[in-house]
């Protein structure tokens, strides 16, 4: 499961301009929203989903004042939106495999977006269940280069965790059952371990090399993706 530059990755997000940092706070509050809503309240102790979500806030810095918004948002009668969880699975080029999730509340917009994205960078858009078996759901915990690989092998062990590898960056990648995340946040807490990158995501079994013109369009059509405001996260097997 590692080779796929989590870390870079993740430095590469940190660097966004404020207008890409406003956008992430868009869909971490529409997450928070959504998971009060759904998730069953406004207490994070009863309410997994809304916890994870308000990880999520943490790990982008979101001030204090816009979770409590994205909270009473979620929790207040005068608001009417409804959306609905959907997964796109598509190609990009040299079969690239991409996994979309997206929260929207209207499908006539949402789908022919994602269909011109794809086209427009050289992929297509395919059918339920025509990548996501390229990929495994796990909780993902990415420690930044010189954290403590000894202290943190030593509780990834306590929470039964599938993999612990150290990257070729120094970074370390810890992949445990989804299911096991909100223990794991916990684990390292309690440990006094900062992780840069932690949640449930899906990850590539294997990747794929591109190499110039075929990666700069690729990296284009994951950029845009992820820029349509329908969309929560984005996955793909490009190394």
């Amino acid at each position: 499961m590692s080779g796929h530059n989590k870390w870079s990755q993740i430095k590469h997000k940190k660097a966004k301009t404020d207008a890409q940092k406003g956008q992430a706070f868009s869909k971490v509050v529409r997450e928070i929203t959504i998971a009060v809503k759904l998730g069953g309240g406004t207490d994070p102790s009863a309410n997994n989903r809304l916890r994870m979500a308000l990880q999520k806030a943490k790990e982008v810095n979101m001030p204090s004042e816009n979770i409590k918004r994205a909270i009473q948002k979620g929790d207040g009668a005068g608001d009417s939106s409804s959306y609905e969880e959907v997964v796109f699975e598509g190609y990009g080029i040299n079969g690239v495999a991409i996994m979309v999730e997206a929260l929207t509340d209207n499908r006539n917009r949402t789908v022919p977006n994602m269909r011109l994205i794809f086209g427009k960078y050289g992929g297509n858009l395919g059918t339920p269940g025509a990548v996501s078996y390229l990929f495994d759901h796990k909780a993902l915990f990415v420690f930044p280069p010189l954290s403590n690989e000894s202290d943190i092998m030593e509780v990834a062990l306590d929470l039964d965790a599938d993999d612990v590898s150290l990257q070729d960056d120094g970074s370390i990648e810890v992949v445990m059952p989804p299911d096991r995340y909100l223990d794991a946040v916990d684990a390292f807490a309690k440990a006094s371990l900062e992780y840069a990158h932690g949640a449930v995501e899906m990850i590539p079994q294997t990747t794929v090399t591109l190499t110039g013109k075929d990666y700069e369009m690729t990296e284009k059509l994951l950029e845009s993706l992820e820029a349509d405001e329908d969309v929560q996260a984005v996955y793909s097997n490009l190394a």
